[in-house]
């Protein structure tokens, strides 16, 4: 538990409170601030993986706790974003896309672990992952930046990178389900 690693991961989901209260109805400041969050998140995502595989660390809380941590982070993004007015009318679609593949393949993982089978990240997923942490950021910055840099497209890149995250968390979500499928009925016959 008290690997860097882990507390890092950690670290992650307790910001979590911290960022929502920042967004909460947030002046550009707040989201500034948020910004800043979502930043050294996906920071501390990154150098945890690094670390505990460097420093042959990796355990099983590890990587239980760092796809929890990422989904928590991910949700609340993607629920106070639209709680704030930033992610509006059909392009609620693509971020409910986004919750529902974690939800469904955090469901499918632990079922195929208990099976025995690991489905290893594919490339596509990390484009998936690079789309939407691309879209949340541009979509947290937006109102900041059009206090002190309104020339920034960030809305628009926000908006346009979260459908292409939705349609990529559509086909690898299947892929998943498909991997999921196959390992349930060949356990029933």
């Amino acid at each position: 538990m008290s690997s860097l690693p882990n507390l890092l991961t950690l670290s992650r989901i307790l910001a979590v409170p911290l960022f929502v209260i920042l967004m909460w109805n947030a002046t550009w400041l707040g989201y500034t601030a948020a910004f800043v969050l979502y930043c050294l998140a996906g920071f501390t995502d990154y150098i945890d993986g690094y670390l505990a595989r460097a420093q042959g660390t990796v355990s099983k809380l590890g990587v239980f706790l760092d796809p929890v941590a990422d989904k928590i982070m991910v949700a609340a993004v993607i629920v106070m974003l639209i709680h704030n007015n930033q992610i509006i009318g059909w392009h609620v679609i693509p971020a409910l896309v986004i919750i529902l593949r974690e939800i469904t393949v955090s469901g499918l993982r632990e079922f195929l672990a208990t099976a025995r089978v690991s489905v290893p990240v594919s490339q596509l997923a990390k484009w998936k992952t690079t789309f939407q942490m691309v879209s949340l950021g541009a979509l947290i910055l937006e109102p900041a930046s059009a206090h002190w840099a309104p020339f920034l497209p960030s809305q628009e890149v926000g908006l346009v990178t979260l459908w292409l995250a939705g349609v990529l968390t559509l086909i690898t979500g299947w892929d998943y389900l498909r991997i999921g499928i196959r390992h349930m009925t060949a356990e029933i016959e």
